[in-house]
């Protein structure tokens, strides 16, 4: 009997142990590896080569900082492995179902994005298809990738801009940011002005509004 190989990645226990159960309790789905940071996830990816993986946006990018966790850790997870393996099929299975992140990591080549919001056969079906080489989103992600959706202003925003944008609406500061990213203070400040200046913000107090109503943040 053929069998889907699975690497599980969510920063929490309690979520990750309900998946496992509802996903090896299917004759065809085996959870092979579980990961809970970003920088686990690639590792993990590299040594089991799993057929499927399934990647939360929400986490730390390591192990050491388990206590910041930002949607651009599952985001920087999922470009690390495409990077490692093209043919790597991945299914987001995330909270954050607005703009710009389904048409991001869509292009980036993910197989599937699903809310959490979704019901347990749906994941199980999702997991099934793109095992089999398909493609499974949800229907309100189908639509924002399809273009059916406003577009959001931070679309114009570069990749390391939207990072720092984020963490930036997350409440971070750009010394903490630029030593999280292994960038220079300088380059950080020089990446919020265009940021600042891209999305005619005055403040981060507009920042953050900005961020929380088209959900990049979560209030």
């Amino acid at each position: 009997m053929i069998t889907a190989k699975v690497l599980l990645v969510d920063d929490h226990d309690i979520v990750r142990a309900g998946f496992k159960q509802l996903l090896d309790s299917h004759a065809n789905i085996e959870i092979v590896a579980q990961a809970n940071n970003s920088h686990d996830a690639f590792e993990f990816y590299k040594t089991v080569l799993p057929d499927v993986v399934i990647m939360d946006l929400s986490m730390p990018n390591s192990s050491e900082n388990q206590d910041v966790a930002s949607a651009q850790g599952g985001t920087q997870a999922v470009q690390r492995i495409m990077d490692f393996d093209s043919a790597a099929k991945i299914i987001v299975l995330t909270v954050w179902e607005s703009s710009p992140y389904p048409s991001n990591l869509v292009k980036a080549g993910v197989k599937g994005y699903l809310t959490k919001r979704c019901a347990p056969e749906e994941l199980v079906q999702a997991v099934l298809t793109v095992y089999q080489g398909g493609k499974h989103f949800s229907e309100n992600i189908k639509a924002l990738i399809n273009g059916d959706d406003d577009i959001s202003p931070v679309e114009i925003l570069t990749k390391r801009e939207l990072e720092i944008f984020t963490l930036l609406a997350e409440g971070q500061r750009s010394t903490q940011i630029a030593e999280d990213i292994f960038l220079s203070n300088k380059t950080v400040h020089a990446h919020r002005s265009n940021i600042m200046r891209k999305l005619s913000l005055a403040n981060n107090a507009e920042l953050v509004h900005l961020a929380i109503r088209h959900g990049v943040v979560r209030p």
